[in-house]
């Protein structure tokens, strides 16, 4: 089963998988990003498929059919988004049926959606954690394939529960994913 990671931002999702030695097929970009410089120290194939538009006219379709025709050049059949930035059409969820997955900082379904840890606060939750689950057209709300708590502590502001919950969620991810390619090895 060929891997690959979506990804944007810092990187530390992807450095995690590369470090427990997940087979990672390809990493594709959607902006030039830091996930570019850990990709290349793990020397793992890194493609940026860039989105410029970010108004009313940026064209999802088109964009996921860009994602999708890398996609099938290198022949991939698990998706794992880590800090992917750019909602997918129904194209890539009709291409790849429970086969993109996604990590969230909450215990979906509670705290949905891109600002969950600092819902969390405000809503002034004692417990709190990390989910990762299959990416549906809805975001956020695909079957949960493992979830994992993280208490809040007093004094929490969102960068430090931030920061726990990314510790969790950088173990969990990595072990589900390992979990789904020893399954599929065995199948």
């Amino acid at each position: 089963m060929r891997l690959a990671v979506l990804a944007s931002g810092s990187g530390t999702l992807l450095d995690a998988m590369a470090t427990a030695a997940l087979p990672i097929d390809l990493v594709m970009v959607d902006r030039h990003c830091l996930v570019e410089q850990i990709a290349a120290d793990h020397s793992l194939p890194c493609v940026v498929i860039e989105r410029t538009e970010f108004g009313p006219t940026f064209d999802r379709e088109r964009y996921t059919d860009r994602v999708l025709d890398r996609l099938s050049i290198d022949r991939i059949d698990l998706v794992a988004m880590a800090g992917w930035g750019t909602i997918l059409s129904a194209a890539a969820f009709e291409a790849y049926p429970e086969r993109i997955l996604n990590t969230h900082p909450s215990l979906l379904p509670a705290f949905p959606g891109w600002n969950a840890v600092e819902a969390t606060l405000a809503y002034g939750a004692k417990v709190t954690g990390c989910t990762v689950h299959v990416a549906t057209e809805q975001v956020d709300a695909g079957p949960i394939l493992a979830q994992e708590a993280v208490d809040v502590l007093p004094g929490d502001d969102q960068s430090t529960l931030h920061e726990r919950i990314k510790a969790v969620e950088r173990r969990l991810y990595v072990d589900t994913i390992r979990t789904i390619l020893q399954r599929e090895r065995v199948s």
